[in-house]
């Protein structure tokens, strides 16, 4: 497991004076302050954040060291990453996504159905995207406990109990 969380990402601009659209993937969006610091990917750490409105589909903030609508839309894409001990425990039945990223998943007969690539939230519920060898697509699997009935970080491996057609036959 890493001991980053992407927490949200900058989704451009708003306005001229440096404000930032945010995308928060917090369950309550705006504790995203609440994770501070926060780290880019290219290592670019960011110490405060100031939430200033809310706007359709995102949060608008101040982030510091960010003055202008330039610097602002040079991190459109850039994702905000905090250290993983300064997110809530989750109940054993929850995970960060990019906790399930990589993991194998074998259905109950014990075979390899292939990789989670990764995991989609659509607004129906979350999808787990698997891709492997034999699988000319990705297969989008419910991430339901019907169809994934254990989830083991700790050996590192999923078990999936998919529903009738969701991944091809042999031959197929």
């Amino acid at each position: 497991m890493s001991d980053k969380i992407t927490v949200g990402s900058i989704a451009g601009a708003y306005g001229v004076k440096g404000e930032v659209r945010i995308k928060s993937f917090c369950a309550d969006p705006g504790a995203i302050a609440d994770y501070l610091p926060f780290v880019t990917e290219a290592g670019r750490t960011f110490s405060q954040l100031v939430l200033t409105g809310e706007t359709k589909g995102a949060l608008i903030g101040r982030l510091d060291g960010i003055t202008t609508k330039e610097e602002a839309d040079a991190l459109r894409g850039t994702a905000l990453l905090a250290d993983r001990d300064r997110l809530p425990s989750l109940p054993d039945d929850e995970f960060y996504h990019t906790d399930l990223i990589g993991l194998p998943v074998h259905d109950t007969g014990g075979s390899l159905l292939g990789t989670v690539k990764a995991v989609h939230d659509h607004g129906a519920g979350d999808l787990l995207e698997i891709h492997g060898p034999g699988l000319k697509a990705t297969v989008l699997l419910p991430f339901t406990r019907a169809a994934v009935p254990t989830v083991d970080l700790t050996a590192g491996r999923i078990i999936a109990d998919p529903p009738p057609g969701t991944f091809p036959e042999d031959g197929e």
